[in-house]
Order: C-alpha cells, then sequence, then structure tokens
C-alpha cells in the first residue's frame, strides 16, 4: 500500500490528488510554517486546482518521480494550496510572479521564506533541462545552494518584495465619481478591439468573459457610445453567436468550455467550469431579452441541462468543475485532453444512418482528416480528429443535401441523441465536486432569472434548493456566517471571502426578485452587514479579499479586474445600489457610490479591464425604477403578471411582490406606499414606479390589450 502524505486527510480533489506523491507535501498551515522555521528551510508553495491541465503535466514528471521528490524533501517544506479554496493565497503570489516575470498562470511555483514572504517564483517547470530553459530539479538546486550560502541576500530580497506588495495594494485616494462620459469611452474601447469576423475582442487565445458582454448590454439599451446604440449591441450579440457556434459550445452535450486557443472558437481548452457556466447562461439570457432571438435560448437550456445533469449533488449544490483530460479509451491509463469530446468521421458514419451521417458531417463541419487547423495542434494530437463547431446552419445544410428544414432539424436532433448516447459510453473527465459558495452564487442567479424570464418552475426550483443547500451547508452559527467549501458531506473549516459573500447575495437578490420569498432579501441584508464588517476597506473603498487576522498571509489583497470572475467589490457595488432601489435606503447608495469613486482612475485609465464595475456605475446613474407586483405568492395570476413584466431587457429595473403577507410588511417598514398596494378586483396588479412615484396600476388583462 502506498504511503500517504499530510494531503491524504484534506477535502480539496486537488489536494487528494498529490496524497500518495512520495513528496511530503503539507497544507497551508500553521504547522507547514513552523516546520520550516523548526528546520530552517525555505517554502516551496505549489498551486493549482483540479482541473488544471499543465498542473497534471508537472504532478506526473516531477511530483511522482522519487529523484525529485527527494530534493524536494531534503531541502524545503513543501506545501500545496488548491487556488479555488484559497482565493486570497493564489491572488497574492500571482501578483508576486506577474510582477517579477512578466507572466503567471497554473501550476504556480513560488519560494517562500518561513514567514512567508516570496523571493523567486515561475509557472510550470519542465523535469531536467530543455531548450536553454532550467529544468524544475536545476531551479530546486540553485536555491537551495543560494539559501543555505547566502540567506540574508534572500531575506532581505522577501523583505523589499512584500513591501512592494503592501505599496501595490495601499488605499487608493478616492476621486470623483466618473459620469456618463466614462461609459462612452469604456464602450468605445471594446468596440475598437472587437474582432468583426470572429467576434470577442482581440486574438488568440480568446476568453468568454462575460462581464464585458453585460456591459455592452446596459449600454446599447441606455445611450451605446460615440458608435450608434446598434452597433454597441451587434459587437455583444455577434460575439455570443460566434461562441454558440464554435467548439468552445459542446454541441452535443451542452454547456462550455473554459476557453479558445484560437481566434475563431474552434479549439476549446476542454474543462468545463460552473462559474462560466452560471455567467454565460446569464449573457445568452440577456441576449434573448434584447433581442427577441429564440436562438439564444438554445445554449441557455441545454447549459442549465448540463448543469443539471453533470454538476449537481444530489442535495442541491453545485459542483465545480470537470476536467479537460480524460482516458482516450476504457481501462486504459493514457489521458489526453479533449479524448472525451472528439471524433473521427468513421466514427461518426459507424454510429448514425447515412442520411443522418451526412448531414451530421456537414451541419458540424468534419473531415475524414481531421477539421483541428495545424496552428492549434502544433503537436498533432489532435490528428484524423473533429472538434464539432457549426459549420452552417440548418438551412443551410438542409439546402446543400435537398432535406427540408424541418425534416433536417428532426434528424439533426436525431444525430445529437445517439451520439450524446454513444459518448456517456466512454470515460468521464475527472469530476471536481467540491461545493464553493462564491460559485455556487453565480449558478443560483443563472437558475432563478431563467425560471423568472422564462415562466419555468423547473429552474426556479433548482435555484431554491441550491439556496437551501448553502444555508443549510455551509454557514455557521448563523445564517450570515459563510464558509468556503464542502465536499463528500464534510464542511471545510475556510471561512468564506468577499467574493463568497458578494456573488451569494447577488443570488439571493436574483432568487427573490424571481419567486418572491421574502426571506432570501433578509438574508441578502445579513450577509451583506457581515460582508461590510468583515471585509469592507475602512479608509478607502471595496472589499479585501480575506478578512483581517490572517497571520500567514502577509498581505491583505484587494482583487480590481473582472475577469474569469467579477471582482468582488463590483457585484457588491451592484448589489448596494440594488438593495438601495428596493428597500428605498441611501445608505446603500452611498457605500455604493464610495466604491465607484475609489475605483474612479481605474475607470477612466483602464477601462476595459473592470467591465463589470462598469456596469455598476451605469446603474448608478440611471433612473431608480421599480415593479411591485400586488398578489399572492405563488399564484398563477402572479406568476403570469411577473413573467409578463420581464418581457425584453430592463437591467435597472427592480420587482418586487406586495404579498398581502409578511413579505409586504416587511418591505412597508423601509419603502412608503408599499403597504397601500393591492390587487384590482382580485386580480395581481402591478405598479410600476420611478424612485417609488408610481403610475396607476394595470391588471395583466390591461397589458395584454396595451393599455
Amino acid at each position: 500500500m502506498t504511503a500517504k502524505n499530510a494531503l491524504a486527510s484534506e477535502t480539496s480533489p486537488y489536494l487528494r490528488q498529490h496524497e500518495s506523491n512520495p513528496v511530503d507535501w503539507h497544507p497551508w498551515s500553521e504547522r507547514a510554517f513552523e516546520k520550516a522555521r523548526q528546520e530552517n528551510k525555505p517554502v516551496f508553495l505549489s498551486i493549482g486546482y483540479s482541473t488544471c491541465h499543465w498542473c497534471h503535466v508537472m504532478a506526473h514528471e516531477s511530483f511522482e518521480n522519487a529523484d525529485v521528490a527527494s530534493v524536494l524533501n531534503e531541502y524545503f517544506v513543501s506545501i500545496k494550496v488548491d487556488r479555488e479554496e484559497r482565493p486570497d493565497v493564489d491572488r497574492l503570489y500571482m501578483a508576486f510572479v506577474q510582477a517579477t516575470t512578466g507572466s503567471g498562470g497554473w501550476p504556480m511555483s513560488v519560494w517562500l521564506t518561513p514567514e512567508a514572504e516570496p523571493f523567486f517564483g515561475g509557472t510550470y517547470f519542465p523535469p531536467t533541462d530543455r531548450y536553454g530553459r532550467p529544468g524544475f530539479v536545476t531551479v530546486l538546486e540553485r536555491i537551495a545552494e543560494l539559501w543555505f550560502t547566502g540567506r540574508e541576500q534572500l531575506l532581505a530580497q522577501a523583505a523589499d518584495v512584500v513591501q512592494a506588495l503592501v505599496e501595490s495594494n495601499a488605499t487608493v485616494e478616492p476621486g470623483d465619481i466618473p459620469g456618463q462620459d466614462a461609459l462612452v469611452r469604456a464602450a468605445d474601447a471594446f468596440v475598437k478591439s472587437f474582432d468583426s469576423m470572429h467576434g470577442g475582442f482581440g486574438g488568440a487565445p480568446k476568453f468568454p468573459r462575460p462581464s464585458v458582454l453585460n456591459f455592452l448590454f446596459r449600454r446599447a439599451h441606455t445611450t451605446g457610445s460615440t458608435a450608434a446604440p446598434n452597433e454597441v449591441l451587434h459587437v455583444a450579440l455577434h460575439t455570443l453567436r460566434k461562441m454558440d457556434a464554435g467548439g468552445m459550445h459542446d454541441q452535443i452535450g451542452g454547456g462550455f468550455h473554459r476557453y479558445s486557443v484560437d481566434a475563431q472558437w474552434h479549439v476549446p481548452h476542454f474543462e468545463k467550469m460552473l462559474y462560466d457556466q452560471a455567467q454565460l447562461a446569464n449573457s445568452f439570457l440577456d441576449a434573448w431579452l434584447i433581442s427577441g432571438d429564440d436562438s439564444f435560448l438554445v445554449p441557455v437550456r441545454d447549459t442549465l441541462d448540463y448543469v443539471q445533469r453533470n454538476l449537481t449533488h444530489a442535495e442541491g449544490g453545485f459542483f465545480s468543475a470537470e476536467d479537460a483530460d480524460s482516458l482516450r479509451e476504457p481501462g486504459k491509463s493514457e489521458y489526453a485532453e479533449g479524448a472525451f469530446y472528439v471524433w473521427s468521421q468513421t466514427e461518426i458514419e459507424a454510429l448514425l444512418p447515412a442520411d443522418v451521417s451526412a448531414l451530421a458531417i456537414r451541419h458540424w463541419g468534419l473531415d475524414p482528416k481531421g477539421n483541428v487547423p495545424a496552428a492549434s495542434d502544433p503537436q498533432g494530437e489532435f490528428q484524423e480528429l473533429n472538434i464539432l463547431i457549426r459549420r452552417d446552419g440548418i438551412a443551410e445544410s438542409a439546402s446543400a443535401l435537398g432535406i427540408p428544414e424541418a425534416h433536417a432539424r428532426e434528424m439533426l436532433e436525431t444525430a445529437r441523441r445517439m451520439l450524446f448516447d454513444a459518448r456517456e459510453r466512454r470515460p468521464r473527465p475527472h469530476l471536481d465536486d467540491k461545493i464553493i459558495t462564491a460559485w455556487n452564487g453565480l449558478m443560483i442567479s443563472a437558475f432563478a432569472r431563467a425560471g423568472a424570464c422564462l415562466g419555468e418552475s423547473r429552474y426556479l426550483d433548482v435555484a431554491r434548493v441550491a439556496a437551501d443547500f448553502i444555508k443549510s451547508k455551509l454557514t455557521g452559527t448563523t445564517p450570515a456566517e459563510l464558509y468556503r467549501t464542502w465536499r463528500d458531506g464534510i464542511r471545510g473549516d475556510i471561512p468564506a471571502f468577499a467574493e463568497d459573500y458578494a456573488f451569494l447575495i447577488q443570488g439571493l437578490l436574483d432568487l427573490y426578485e424571481a419567486a418572491f420569498e421574502i426571506d432570501d432579501l433578509r438574508w441578502a441584508i445579513e450577509l451583506q452587514e457581515r460582508q461590510d464588517a468583515q471585509f469592507a476597506d475602512a479608509t478607502g473603498s471595496g472589499y479585501f479579499t480575506g478578512a483581517a487576522g490572517d497571520q500567514l498571509v502577509p498581505v491583505r489583497t484587494k482583487e480590481d479586474y473582472d475577469g474569469a470572475e467579477p471582482s468582488a467589490s463590483a457585484v457588491s457595488a451592484m448589489n448596494l445600489l440594488r438593495l438601495a432601489r428596493m428597500l428605498n435606503q441611501s445608505t446603500y447608495a452611498e457605500a455604493a457610490g464610495r466604491i465607484l469613486a475609489g475605483f474612479s482612475s481605474l475607470m477612466k485609465r483602464s477601462p476595459t479591464a473592470v467591465p463589470q464595475m462598469l456596469s455598476a456605475l451605469e446603474l448608478y446613474h440611471s433612473i431608480p425604477q421599480q415593479v411591485v407586483i400586488a398578489g399572492k405568492i405563488g399564484a398563477p395570476d402572479t406568476l403570469a403578471l411577473a413573467v409578463a413584466v420581464r418581457k425584453g431587457f430592463a437591467p435597472n429595473t427592480s420587482v418586487m411582490l406586495a404579498d398581502g403577507a409578511e413579505g409586504q410588511t416587511f418591505l412597508a417598514r423601509h419603502v412608503d406606499g408599499i403597504s397601500a398596494m393591492a390587487p384590482l378586483h382580485g386580480k395581481a396588479t402591478l405598479y410600476r414606479c420611478e424612485n417609488f412615484s408610481c403610475q396607476p396600476p394595470v391588471t395583466l388583462a390591461q397589458i395584454m390589450r396595451g393599455s
């Protein structure tokens, strides 16, 4: 039986992947750093996550190698960190690696003093010297030599690094809250960087970055930019259409892969992350709301179906990710990226009836030699293999083959089902089954908004069960005390971070506006109070990633970039403005204003870095609008009216329910006038308001008649 190291008792799938390594790994803990101090050794810190392809590569090449492990064990105390469990640790040392090397990524390799101060770092290291690049063992031996012969210099260097990190995270003097001109310039910047042929921004690789699309939809809805509003809208819609048709979208099983390695959205990096599914489902839903084009609902539904089928715990929480790699064949030991998703043309011809396969081959762009461009496959890993893309629309494919379009649609649906069933017999990629509070908040938003806008209770039910899961499994002594992760029946002991609070609050606000259960709004308010108390920058603006008092983290960082996930500060600014408009409380709006003032220079200087913060700025400058429905919660006429008022894109409108019961009583304590709102003639009734100055009420029948 293989001996196991200290990671064997951890809950993180990433850490558990390394429990049998010959490396004497330790989790991030005071015990590990105390060991380094007692043994007078530097710390080797390796940061990654369980679905990271190059993390797997470095693990197989180096961490499973007994000779490499012997060097690590003799000269270093080795610590493994799951970046998804500890975003504070990851962001701190990523800032160091990016500042000192000019790039970053995972696996991240950082060498620290026993006081957690970094002095050298990088990302992936090959096991031996290659092409003039030092190998991992060479780097280890050189650092060990420097530590034991020139330690004072390394310690001084580390102290300087920490001071530089402290200064880079210092509170920025707030400026004036930017005006509408900042929004115009930001939209222009995105339009100028737009790839008019393939969609997206810039060249390869291309990342989805839904927060950009959120901002562009808002600008198109409002005034656009110096470009016409319809041009701003075109940028967002064209990008989503190209994403939808490309290989980044799983054409058979639904959902989206992490990013495209090329500029055409053809060849993806195949891992599937929960946060991408949540945000892209929302983006495609917004595209439908603003355009009325039903084709945008296909990826909404197939993404939510994928999450329900493959990323949902039996008790309701959402798992984190599926890996890019999987076994090439059942019972074999060889893994390959994308093996679960790619097809040879001969395989599809053997699986499908001849007429169906001919249509599928044309529609999904298959080629007997493989359809992956050589530039995107320098190692030849995808020779004679195909990544399914929509080369033609159904109408074009049907016309080319002389098939009626309706029949072609049925044939392609048959092909999709048959290929899905065949693919399910392949070895599935590894599932990272930890449940992260922040990402669950994002997914609750997607299901709640889809249920509300489409009038489908099945989506609302999924959001409700997930919220209940978080409340029962990931809270402490009160519902406002959150923890970061849960896995396999065990709640992790890492307290939640600012993003966990911010994303969950957003999810609860969306769930309240979808299902109108007042406890969701109450919980969101309680969470906001705790977030402010634990993470707010009392001398500046925005939110630190982690709470104060963690002695192992030498610098308290603050995220200011809206990347794969939006920053906690940006989402919080939106949450505070929404609370202000729901509850008519200026203190929330003032808090949001302080965040916007603190990000003023960044929004003006580098607007493309902060699209979600720009969305908050757009909301700040909009006229507060409310819709109050007077009716019984869950009643058919109430639900029908709620669906009717959500037709079209209205991102700046709050939707609330005067239910004649507890919910209305709670709202009435905050907002004048709501206590008097009641159904007309026993029918659910709509009140449209600006700043809670309301128009005469109307019923669903009146709305349908256009009165």
